[in-house]
């Protein structure tokens, strides 16, 4: 375990506990020794019991986000995962073949803590296991024993029938991937797509030393991916690093476009969303931001005081992304469905032959996509467009997105979307009233339907250095709000990291109080009457035009500039006439 006498001590004289990750390498050892030491494993119980409180898992993870695998050991574990098959697969083949395995391993250790729930409740995990093979619902996700990750990494042997033992490692993982999609149909066309035993030309994809490489790295205990040792998206986080590392550079990240999780956690805190209200993101990726959404309602207002859970629903095209989303639903028990599609051209959440309405949306889709053919603007069977301002150009289908989401709302509803800084901006100040973006700008500044526009810093999103912008949507304003926005210029409130910047906890809680607030706030926050942004500033909602962050540029008179400039040139030559006579004496020559 590469721990120090002294620490050991202390956990002896209950100064403090082992961490959860330790305490289950320790346990599982002392399983290893027989019944000699079964005595041992109440003490594990017992402390097990005293930690875990009752409730859902969701609420657990809510309350234990200081012990989750940090971003460092989550990229130092993916690196080293992907040196272990460097060389026999191309670099952005690589998530193609660790994804799977991460999937195996976080269903696999959150089926043991699904157990050690149990245990709680029937005594002992043989009654718990039995229980579990009797009712699969009892489990979020059933893990047959032969697709656990203690078989599949060979820690744990299995006595397969004679005529299904696994020849090759490949073949023991694909059959684990598909044992997995029988038993759970959530995950069935998801999960079981690879084959890892598939030859080309007579030769292996890749090779069983390549692969038991990676599941050696993935075994390290010090990775455990169980419900608490991980944050909420920990699928999406691992997806964004693997495409972000060796995806991206050769051309193939396919466009996709994941939001930081602070910017996550800032989206849910402007939202406040109340029990049992739906909530949607058309473009939901790994499912982060509705995850969020929830936890968000749990941390705040108490998971023993929420009775009414959120109603999530989300719809992405990419497949791997699909695919995280809908374990991510299910492993936080939360009431959420995720469905697969292109939601602008092929919307599936429909209701009385038209778009179905939720009461927030939440979202951070394609910037500035430019693949959406203008006829279908005009022929949208679900009339998203044209009442609502006309159509986006074909450069930029940002405010189609927020078209199709004010379309997506309910009389009350309220949105908050993720955007590229140039979509509050672009065509104001141009001669004549032909550019579409400002006329769909127009439309929603005139309906008084934008709450706020939040300016963030540059460098937060993986795949571009540019900064973005968040838009809240709100068809009921309160009293209060009617007939203003509130801009906030937060490009100032982050630190430095590498590869990229980040807000912290505390500007993400400025941010959302002052929004909150809705009062002035020097170099901040500024709120504007809609009238003026419409007459004075031709439809501008940028926040950078209202509010200087920067210090003030201090105006001085020309003559003391000048007086200065003489005295400072005086001095230059005085100096350079000491210089002189210095290197004279020393017999150099001075030009």
């Amino acid at each position: 375990l590469k721990l120090s006498y002294p620490t050991i001590n202390r956990w002896e004289n209950s100064k403090f506990d082992p961490n959860p990750r330790i305490s289950i390498v320790v346990r599982d050892y002392i399983k290893t020794l027989g019944k000699d030491y079964a005595d041992l494993l109440v003490y594990f119980s017992v402390a097990e019991a005293q930690k875990r409180k009752a409730g859902s898992l969701t609420a657990e993870a809510a309350e234990a986000g200081d012990d989750f695998m940090g971003i460092k050991d989550m990229e130092s574990m993916l690196w080293q995962a992907a040196c272990s098959i460097r060389g026999e697969k191309d670099a952005p083949k690589f998530k193609d073949y660790i994804l799977p395995l991460l999937f195996i391993k976080r269903l696999s250790d959150v089926f043991e803590d699904e157990i050690a729930r149990l245990v709680k409740d029937y005594g002992d995990e043989k009654s718990a296991r039995e229980i579990i093979e009797a009712d699969h619902t009892m489990v979020r996700f059933y893990i047959p024993e032969e697709a656990c990750w203690p078989v599949l990494s060979g820690r744990k042997a299995f006595n397969y029938p004679p005529a299904k033992t696994p020849k090759t490692v490949g073949e023991r993982i694909t059959n684990a991937l598909r044992l997995i999609a029988k038993e759970n149909e959530s995950l069935q066309g998801v999960i079981d797509r690879e084959d890892f035993n598939a030859t080309h030309n007579g030769e292996r994809e890749i090779s069983d030393e390549a692969l038991s490489k990676l599941i050696e790295k993935l075994s390290d205990p010090k990775y455990r991916l169980g419900i608490n040792d991980v944050e909420p998206d920990f699928l999406g986080r691992a997806y964004e690093y693997l495409l972000r590392k060796f995806a991206e550079n050769h051309g193939q990240s396919a466009g996709e476009y994941f939001t930081p999780k602070e910017v996550g956690w800032l989206i849910a805190k402007l939202m406040v969303p109340k029990q049992g209200e739906e909530v949607y993101d058309p473009c939901s990726g790994s499912g982060g931001l509705l995850v969020k959404c929830e936890l968000e309602l749990l941390r705040r207002e108490g998971k023993d005081k929420v009775k009414k859970p959120l109603k999530l629903r989300g719809q992405e095209l990419t497949g791997s992304s699909f695919a995280i989303a809908r374990m991510n639903m299910v492993v936080h028990d939360m009431e959420g469905e995720v469905v697969r599609g292109n939601t602008m051209t092929n919307p599936k959440f429909l209701e009385a032959g038209g778009l179905k309405p939720f009461d927030i949306v939440v979202t951070n889709p394609m910037w500035n996509q430019d693949n959406i053919d203008q006829n279908f603007y005009e022929n949208d069977p679900y009339d998203r467009f044209s009442p609502r301002g006309g159509y986006a150009p074909a450069s930029s289908a940002d405010w189609a997105w927020a078209q199709h989401i004010h379309a997506s709302l309910k009389s009350r509803g309220r949105a908050a979307i993720v955007l590229d800084t140039g979509a509050a901006s672009r065509g104001s100040g141009s001669q004549g009233d032909n550019n579409k973006e400002k006329n769909l700008r127009k439309w929603f500044v005139d309906k008084d339907l934008i709450e706020a526009v939040i300016m963030l810093p540059d460098n937060l999103f993986y795949n571009t250095t540019a900064a973005g912008l968040i838009l809240v949507i709100n068809k009921h304003k309160c009293a209060d709000r009617k007939d203003k926005i509130i801009l906030i210029n937060a490009c100032e409130d982050f630190e430095k990291g590498r590869p990229k910047n980040y807000l912290t906890d505390a500007a993400v809680e400025k941010i959302a109080t002052a929004f909150h607030s809705g009062a002035d706030v020097e170099k901040f926050l500024k709120v504007m009457p809609r009238a003026e942004i419409a007459e004075k500033h031709d439809y501008n909602i940028s926040p950078s035009r209202f509010i200087e962050t920067g210090q003030a540029v201090e105006h001085r008179d020309i003559q003391l500039i000048l007086n200065d400039l003489g005295k400072i040139t005086a001095e230059q030559a005085e100096a350079e006439k000491e210089l002189k006579g210095i290197f004279t004496k020393m017999g150099y020559t001075w030009p």
